[in-house]
C-alpha cells in the first residue's frame, strides 16, 4: 500500500509523488552543467567532413589527459581537431549573503548524532499508527479494528543538512578554424535563451540558475601576417548559483535523515525512593504509563 502522505499543504494528494532524494554536491553541479552544455545545446557546425556536432570537453588534469590519448579529438600531429568546446570552473564563491529561502542558519538537532536541520518531507507511518490504534481497541472494547479516534499518530520527518549556496563560474572557451564555423557555435549561446541571459539546469532532482555574462570577448590571429594556424577564439563565462548539502564523502552523519515521532511515554517507577512493594504475579506494573 502506497504511504499516505499528510500535512503537505496541497488539498490533493494524488499529486504527490515519492522520490528518490539525491545529495548535492560540486560534482553534481559539473556533470549538470556539463550535460546542458552538451546534450541541450547540442551544438553541430560545417567542417569538411560536413554538418557533425561540436565536441564539448572538460579541462582538467583527468580530461587533458584524456584528450591527448583519443583519437578522434587529435589530429596526427596531435593537435586538437577543431571545431571544438572547452570547460573549465574557474572560480567558486561561498557568499553569506546568499541563503536562498533560509535566511537563517539552522543547526542540526543537538538530541542524537544524526544530524539534519531543514525539514523537506512527512507522512504518516501507517503500520505503526494503525497497530497503536488496534491495541488501544482491543483494551478498551476488546476486539481490534473498533472505529475510535486514535491520538497515537507515528509521523515520519525527513529532513537533510543546511543548503550552502555558491556561485561557481565556468569559462568556456570556443574554438574554430573559420569564421562561419565560429558564427554557427557562438549564436545558440546568444539566442537560446531569448532576451534574457538566464537559464536552469537540473539533475538528481536538483534545480540551478545560469546566467551567461554579456561579454563575449575574442582572441583571434587572422591579422597576424606570421606562420602560425589559424584560429579563431570566443570565450563565454557562464555564472551559476547553486548549493551543496552536506559533506560529500567527508560526512560521517547520513545526508538524509528520518526521524519518527513518540506518541507514548513510561516512566519507571521509584521504588527505591518511594519505597513501594511490588504487585506480586504482575509484572507489567513495572511500568506506569
Amino acid at each position: 500500500m502506497a504511504p499516505k502522505y499528510d500535512h503537505t499543504g496541497v488539498d490533493d494528494t494524488s499529486v504527490i509523488e515519492e522520490r528518490i532524494i539525491m545529495p548535492s554536491t560540486i560534482e553534481t553541479i559539473d556533470e549538470s552543467f556539463y550535460q546542458y552544455i552538451n546534450e541541450e545545446l547540442n551544438i553541430f557546425s560545417t567542417t569538411n567532413k560536413g554538418w557533425n556536432k561540436v565536441p564539448v570537453i572538460w579541462m582538467s588534469a583527468e580530461r587533458s589527459h584524456q584528450i591527448k590519448n583519443n583519437k578522434d579529438l587529435r589530429d596526427a600531429n596531435s593537435s586538437l581537431i577543431l571545431p571544438a568546446i572547452t570547460i573549465e570552473r574557474t572560480s567558486m564563491i561561498k557568499d553569506p549573503t546568499k541563503k536562498g529561502i533560509y535566511w537563517a542558519h539552522q543547526p542540526p538537532p543537538h538530541h542524537d548524532n544524526k544530524g539534519g536541520s531543514v525539514v523537506i518531507a512527512r507522512r504518516l507511518n501507517q503500520d505503526k499508527t494503525s497497530n497503536f490504534a488496534n491495541a488501544n481497541a482491543y483494551e478498551k472494547r476488546g476486539q481490534i479494528n473498533f472505529p475510535k479516534k486514535n491520538n497515537k499518530v507515528v509521523y515520519q520527518t525527513v529532513t537533510i543538512p543546511m543548503p550552502v549556496y555558491v556561485d561557481v563560474t565556468y569559462s568556456l572557451t570556443l574554438r574554430t578554424e573559420y569564421q562561419q564555423q565560429m558564427n554557427e557555435i557562438v549564436t545558440p549561446f546568444i539566442t537560446k535563451t531569448g532576451g534574457v541571459n538566464y537559464f536552469v539546469f537540473k539533475k538528481d532532482g536538483h534545480t540551478y540558475e545560469a546566467f551567461i555574462q554579456q561579454d563575449f570577448s575574442q582572441d583571434n590571429n587572422v591579422s597576424n601576417l606570421e606562420a602560425d594556424e589559424r584560429k579563431y577564439q570566443t570565450k563565454v563565462d557562464i555564472k551559476v548559483l547553486g548549493y551543496l548539502i552536506g559533506e560529500d564523502k567527508n560526512q560521517d552523519q547520513p545526508k538524509i535523515v528520518v526521524r519518527e515521532n513518540a506518541v507514548d511515554y513510561k516512566m519507571p517507577r521509584e521504588r527505591v525512593i518511594t519505597e513501594d512493594s511490588p504487585e506480586l504475579g504482575d509484572k507489567d506494573t513495572f511500568y506506569r504509563g
